[in-house]
């Protein structure tokens, strides 16, 4: 568990690291080499979990040998699906991080929601519905792996 105090805010009691495949873990279906060691990393503290509608078929074959749970979900009401999920989880207890108007309900359900804007680009519902909002996957990795920074965004 990864427990993080934000002052004058909440404490985070984060067990589950969710996040969305395409358009947040890869691009055009390939997995970005950026993400690999810091899930590598985060596994050591948080159980990490891939949901994905997977629109390439590459999410089983990209993301074998890394100490993840991968979730691909049917077509249609996927948004409804990726809350479920975490709810199973204990949302409460979840970082979700996403870039998708699918992802929006996960991440405003969840302990903390990271939207993160990248090649695929960020729908605006999911970037109101997270608590940050960072430039691409690997920053949003390095808040959970540099507790500080996200302090810093966070504090009143």
């Amino acid at each position: 568990m990864l427990e993080i105090v934000i002052p004058g805010a909440e404490t985070f009691r984060l067990e589950h690291l969710v996040a969305d495949y395409n358009g947040t873990l890869a691009c055009d279906g390939r997995l970005l080499p950026e993400s690999v060691d810091a899930l590598r990393r985060l596994s050591e503290t948080m159980n990490v979990h891939v949901i994905t509608a997977d629109t390439f078929g590459q999410a089983r074959k990209a993301l074998a040998g890394l100490p993840c749970e991968i979730a691909i979900l049917p077509p249609g009401n996927q948004s409804h699906a990726k809350l479920e999920y975490i709810e199973k989880l204990g949302s409460s207890h979840c970082v979700c991080i996403g870039n998708g108007r699918n992802d929006r309900r996960m991440l405003a359900a969840a302990a903390l929601g990271i939207a993160v804007v990248q090649r695929e680009g960020a729908a605006m519902e999911t970037l109101s519905a997270a608590k940050v909002v960072c430039p691409d996957i690997r920053a949003a990795l390095e808040l959970l792996l540099n507790p500080k920074r996200l302090i810093a965004t966070l504090r009143d």
